[in-house]
């Protein structure tokens, strides 16, 4: 119980730290058409979207504790988990609203207003749809030649080494 309950103290400890260090603690007061245009601009770009999947992560990995610890309680688990994941939906206002200061800091009102305006015209609409396919398969690519470039150094180096006398 002690080792939980220090657990949570500590976890309360890092969120302060983060929110007292966060955009909010920048002091920076927005005006509401500053941050409706930077609501605009995320919104257009799809760029809040990757953020979705956070709530049903957690609850499947809380889930997975519970159930863990006592296989038999997996319908109770199943129901009070789902309950209490319904029960923070409510908290995605508050990351939309971080989100939306982080980019009111980045970006001038004017800035995001052309942002939004790119990510409504069929082009900006298209990189927008297509840009979490795009990121996957370049960050697949990205990873495909770094194997195949890691082989060819081991390849080289292990060559090198060899005709220096030593086998690797």
């Amino acid at each position: 119980m002690k080792r939980v309950t220090m657990k949570r103290i500590l976890a309360g400890v890092i969120l302060a730290g983060c929110v007292a260090t966060g955009p909010a603690a920048a002091a920076e007061d927005f005006t509401e058409s500053h941050i409706n245009a930077a609501r605009a601009a995320i919104i257009s770009s799809n760029s809040i979207r990757a953020y979705d999947e956070i709530l049903p992560v957690i609850a499947d990995k809380t889930r997975t504790l519970f159930i863990r610890s006592n296989p038999a309680l997996t319908k109770e688990i199943d129901e009070v988990t789902n309950a209490v994941a319904l029960d923070l939906v409510s908290k995605r206002a508050e990351l939309d609203t971080t989100v939306m200061e982080i980019w009111a800091v980045r970006f001038s009102e004017e800035e995001l207003k052309a942002i939004a305006a790119f990510y409504t015209s069929p082009v900006g609409a298209k990189l927008a749809e297509l840009r979490p396919e795009m990121n996957a398969l370049s960050i697949g690519a990205a990873k495909q030649w770094g194997d195949a470039l890691s082989t060819v150094m081991v390849g080289r180096v292990r060559d090198e080494l060899k005709k220096r006398g030593h086998n690797f």
